[in-house]
């Protein structure tokens, strides 16, 4: 039988005038069904990861325990970079859809032990880690989706938009998380990240963009999983950005052990009467004003368009964070600790948006999928270790010391990569030159590089990501 010949997906084309605004994205009616589903999850997500964590520090006292979760939530990570080939191998809407209903079931199951009155450790830890693996193997097609839903022009756009209402889910998850859970417990908050979770799954079959890889569907093989791997390391600016966000991440992510920093900064207590000492409370708000931060942060990235240099954007952001981990540190304070929670947050999300944004611009959609999935490599696996590192030089040094501990070597950090990997700071992205008459044009310096790599005979291992003319 005659093999099918394969066909190049169709692309939405970019506004005629060239200008576009940042909200024009949801023109675009599968853009908003991909929008829709990663809000609902990101909600989903945070919700089910506050409760279990509020959950199991109230059940032990421990702060331990939340090591221990990190622990589980870290050991999937690695099977990141083959859901990264799946995406490139296999139709993206699929794959979205099967590894949220996975989601699905685990949560539900979470939510009738609870119900049932026979919660306990191991069913958290066990469905962490099962959705750890699923969610590994998934987390790749949303971002590869992208550049079918948008022309190439919205992208920087769409990542920002996608970011800003990330950390609005961000803001929203904690606060629902603190009403419901204070006054409703672990059952109701479970349920209902359960039925986020559903709206989650249901979203992207409504997206009419084909989720097929460029060429067609294919096998999966050990040497698509290399080719992915050294596409990556011979860009000229992936993996500096990576290794910058491992750094700092490491011996610094708090997101989710707020529990520890209520009780151990703050002073709070699980029977308090007045609501703002609850524990659950002073999550909750913690949370939240880190969602505030971060959206703020989003928000500035779409005032960064004139600026060429991206990467030193990214730089700067990282030492400010670098240096108000100083701050959080020795603080005792609970509405002076929330105001510098808000500025963690704001730099963390242009880092955050910044690296997306050039991931997109610079890699080719065959490569998407792996090149996304090395990110989310990179940044998950910072955010677990982490959260292991955070919460056991917590349980054993404090809290605030190890924050200290994280600002120094997150500055020493910032200061390697400057001066070791030079081809982030020197990064530019020029807009005048960025776009085509077919809307799917690159940057001068950041065209996406071929899946085999940037070509050997470029002299200067930054001439592909950094604009011609004199850089300094």
């Amino acid at each position: 039988m005659a093999e099918k010949e394969a066909v190049a997906p169709i692309r939405p084309q970019s506004s005629p005038s060239g200008k576009v605004r940042p909200w024009q994205v949801f023109a675009h009616r599968d853009y908003t069904m991909l929008w829709s589903s990663g809000v609902t999850m990101q909600v989903s997500m945070q919700l089910r990861n506050l409760a279990t964590a509020q959950w199991l520090f109230d059940s032990t006292g421990s702060a331990a325990q939340l090591g221990i979760l990190g622990i589980f939530q870290l050991l999937p990570i690695p099977i990141t970079l083959f859901g990264g080939a799946l995406a490139d191998t296999m139709d993206r809407k699929k794959l979205m859809v099967i590894t949220q209903s996975v989601f699905l079931v685990a949560l539900a199951g979470l939510t009738a032990a609870a119900a049932a009155g026979a919660l306990a450790s191991w069913q958290i830890f066990a469905v962490t880690g099962v959705t750890g693996v699923v969610g590994a193997l998934g987390n790749a097609a949303r971002p590869a989706m992208v550049s079918r839903v948008v022309p190439k022009s919205d992208i920087p756009h769409a990542v920002t938009m996608n970011s800003s209402t990330m950390q609005v889910a961000g803001i929203m998850a904690p606060l629902l998380f603190g009403i419901v859970y204070s006054f409703f417990g672990v059952t109701v908050t479970l349920a209902l990240a359960t039925a986020l979770t559903f709206a989650s799954v249901i979203t992207p079959m409504l997206i009419r963009a084909s989720g097929a890889p460029d060429g067609g569907a294919r096998r999966i093989s050990p040497q698509v999983l290399v080719q992915g791997w050294g596409f990556v390391l011979k860009h000229p600016i992936l993996p500096g950005l990576y290794l910058l966000d491992i750094g700092v991440t490491v011996v610094s992510f708090y997101r989710e052990l707020f529990p520890i920093f209520a009780s151990q900064l703050y002073g709070c207590t699980p029977e308090a009467s007045a609501y703002f000492k609850k524990c659950a409370a002073q999550v909750s708000w913690l949370g939240s004003v880190n969602g505030m931060g971060a959206l703020i942060g989003s928000l500035l990235v779409f005032f960064t368009s004139r600026i060429q240099r991206k990467g030193l954007l990214v730089i700067w952001a990282s030492l400010a964070y670098g240096l108000l981990l100083f701050a959080f540190g020795f603080n005792h304070n609970l509405w002076l600790g929330m105001l510098i929670v808000v500025a963690l947050g704001m730099s963390d999300a242009v880092t955050m948006t910044m690296r997306q944004a050039i991931v997109q611009l610079t890699t080719p959609d065959a490569m998407l999928g792996r090149a996304s999935s090395a990110h989310s490599f990179a940044a998950m696996g910072a955010n677990q270790l982490g959260k292991v590192e955070v919460a056991f030089m917590s349980a054993s040094v404090g809290a605030g010391t190890t924050m200290v501990i994280g600002g120094v070597v997150s500055v020493l950090v910032v200061a390697i990569i400057w001066n070791r990997m030079p081809g982030v700071r020197k990064y530019r992205y020029v807009e005048s030159l960025a776009y085509g008459g077919d809307g799917r044009g690159g940057v001068q310096a950041a065209q996406p590089i071929p899946a085999h790599g940037p070509p050997a005979a470029s002299p200067n291992p930054t001439q592909h990501t950094v604009s011609g003319g004199n850089q300094k």
